[in-house]
């Protein structure tokens, strides 16, 4: 089907210029085909997720439009980390250059070994949550509830925008 489909992505770096490196990757989510960015968040820094020691994290949220299905608008975040010097293996919770998370896709929910929708980890993450909720506060996630809401229940501790 031909139909525009919103999807939010996360992006963070916290290696090379993380700054940076998120904002070349919203500009690189642009040039995806049949893709449109029609929001995003402010920049943010956090502290990291996980028990790794490693510079604080660059956060932000895209909201995209677009006709490409959830699975190849997947590939296509994964070929762009990698275009960005992410490697294939990497360090659970480690640093990295780029991480490209599909958040959520229209109302779709998806549990496979390759991609879960919407991503699992959004409840508990301030840095994520915070900057959807700048831009889609009123978003239903499928089974999770309102961004507004979810947003409410986490602290910002350890988040600042930028």
């Amino acid at each position: 089907m031909d139909i525009w489909r919103p999807a939010y992505v996360g992006v963070g770096s916290n290696l090379n210029e993380p700054r940076a490196q998120v904002r070349s990757a919203v500009e690189r989510l642009a040039q995806l085909p049949v893709t449109r960015v029609v929001l995003t968040s402010r920049l943010y820094a956090s502290r990291p997720f996980g028990p790794v020691e490693q510079p604080d994290f660059v956060n932000a949220v895209v909201g995209l439009l677009t006709r490409l299905e959830a699975p190849a608008l997947f590939a296509h975040l994964r070929a762009m980390e990698a275009a960005m010097g992410r490697p294939e293996k990497r360090q659970r919770w480690g640093p990295r250059v780029i991480d490209l998370d599909l958040l959520s896709y229209g109302f779709e929910q998806r549990q496979e070994a390759s991609l879960t929708l919407p991503h699992p980890g959004i409840v508990e993450r301030n840095f994520v949550l915070y900057p959807l909720a700048e831009i889609a506060p009123d978003l239903d996630l499928p089974g999770l509830g309102r961004v507004a809401e979810l947003a409410a229940r986490v602290t910002s501790e350890g988040l600042r925008p930028l």
